[in-house]
């Protein structure tokens, strides 16, 4: 009797259907949202998942995308920077240049004045001595005039008038540094002597000078004019 009984139940129980469509309640079959859960989460041995990521971000995975931004940061890509620091160095060049032509300019002109002022005061120099020299030999002058205007018969007074004159010439050379230079008698010295002639002579020694032609003058050590004279030839 529960043989029938249950015989009755397993045929009011009809199995499932295997050939209808499964029932779409919202949920994903059973395994399937695990496995494209896994597959969201894996990521490709290959590293495709990686350059994905990084060529969303706009860098390449070989780094040029870092050496790019670096190379954007210390230099324009037009080159502006390069003209900008030539543009520099021009104008500091320019300004140098013209500070040392201005300096050049200063200089000369330094350099002239300095020129011009030492030759006025040479010439002044000179034109000094020279007027103290003249205002001595006017003096002389003067003294020639009177002897010469002096009305006298004695050949003797007009001789010590003239020597007197004399001496106080040499006396003027001599405060202004001129002195003679002794000649007679010496040996010849080309530095100091002018020789017109030689002469035969037993009575002196070769070279000797034998006669004064015309007297020489030293200024300060230093030849003025060089006594011509007559040197004897053993």
């Amino acid at each position: 009797m529960h043989d029938e009984h249950n015989t009755e139940r397993s045929e009011d129980t009809a199995p499932p259907d295997e050939t209808a469509p499964p029932l779409d309640d919202g949920r994903p079959a059973e395994g399937a949202g695990a496995d494209r859960s896994e597959a969201d989460d894996e990521q490709p041995a290959d590293g495709a998942g990686t350059d994905r990521s990084e060529a969303d971000d706009g860098r390449p995975a070989d780094g040029t995308g870092a050496d790019r931004s670096e190379a954007d940061d210390e230099q324009p890509a037009d080159g502006t920077g390069t003209d900008r620091s030539k543009a520099d160095d021009i104008d500091r060049l320019q300004r140098e240049r013209d500070e040392y032509y201005e300096r050049l300019l200063r200089t000369t002109a330094d350099f002239d004045n300095y020129r011009k002022r030492t030759d006025r005061e040479r010439r002044e120099l000179a034109e000094h001595a020279a007027l103290a020299l003249l205002t001595d030999l006017l003096l002389l002058v003067d003294d020639f005039e009177r002897a010469l205007a002096a009305d006298t018969q004695d050949v003797d007074v007009d001789r010590r008038g003239v020597e007197i004159i004399y001496k106080q010439l040499l006396d003027l050379l001599a405060a202004r540094g001129v002195a003679p230079i002794e000649a007679l008698g010496a040996d010849f010295d080309p530095n100091l002597h002018q020789a017109v002639a030689h002469e035969p002579s037993e009575a002196h020694r070769d070279g000797e000078v034998i006669e004064e032609l015309r007297r020489g003058y030293t200024l300060r050590d230093r030849l003025l004019r060089a006594s011509m004279v007559k040197v004897a030839k053993a």
